[in-house]
């Protein structure tokens, strides 16, 4: 059932599981404020008994980042270009932004677990909306790079977190000022990336994952999402008390005495 297709979106669900498709492979799916707002689209008409959304793109690449149109002086025809952005003022700037990064906050729902299945290159804008899910499945070809650095600009959609949270401080320092990339290999190794597939075996790899997270208990699933999400912020001693709290919610439904 397809219940969104337009500026290079297309949302569908089969039962639990929704696909959301960046769907312009002719510009290697490249991003725009259009784009960002279907996306933010995309999230609020998932139906509720959805659990599993993938993220992928058609075509060779996952999404080569930003619209270089966006640097032109013109931008995009309704939209701001970026020197009108920057005559605005502090409010008006950070404003824009932050309903930009509204496609790029919805992935990490507890209600959801969500699926970047990634193949070709995943640069800039790109990088940060496979960052956005909370998994990574890579073809054998995938490349990611943060290439803001190297424009004058600064990683802003979100990406900055999740980077840190998988890699580290230093390495995502190093990946975001050198701009280099980061091969499929690697992006494994150091975390990015929680499987590597061969780039014909993607699409298998992702719907076997997919299935497998379907085929758990769902609250179950969302206590736990809750708890990892929350963990780095708490003490061990908070982290052992959310633990005995969560697990406390789930005894109680399952012996029919939730609220």
């Amino acid at each position: 059932m397809t219940l969104l297709d337009k500026d290079g979106v297309r949302l569908t669900v089969d039962d639990v599981i929704a696909t959301v498709t960046l769907a312009g492979p002719a510009k290697r799916n490249a991003q725009s404020p259009a784009l960002w707002r279907a996306l933010a689209e995309a999230g609020s008409l998932l139906p509720g008994d959805v659990r599993i959304v993938v993220l992928r793109g058609e075509g060779k690449s996952f999404s080569a980042g930003l619209d270089r149109q966006a640097f032109t002086p013109e931008g995009f025809d309704g939209e701001p270009s970026f020197i009108d952005m920057a005559r605005g003022s502090d409010s008006e700037l950070d404003a824009t932004i932050a309903e930009y990064q509204e496609a790029f906050t919805w992935w990490r729902r507890t209600d959801l677990v969500s699926i970047a299945a990634v193949q070709g290159h995943a640069i800039g804008a790109g990088f940060q909306l496979a960052l956005a899910c909370d998994l990574r499945v890579c073809a054998d070809d995938a490349q990611f790079a943060m290439r803001e650095t190297s424009l004058g600009l600064v990683p802003d959609l979100t990406g900055t977190h999740p980077l840190v949270a998988l890699v580290g401080y230093a390495r995502a320092l190093e990946i975001c000022a050198t701009g280099r990339f980061v091969h499929a290999d690697e992006a494994e190794r150091i975390g990015l990336a929680n499987l590597v597939v061969p780039a014909a075996d993607l699409d298998g790899a992702v719907a076997d994952l997919a299935g497998a997270l379907a085929a758990a208990p769902r609250d179950a699933v969302i206590e736990t999402k809750a708890l990892l999400m929350g963990a780095a912020a708490r003490t061990y001693d908070e982290q052992r008390a959310a633990e005995r709290a969560a697990q406390a919610r789930r005894l109680r439904d399952l012996a029919g005495l939730g609220e």
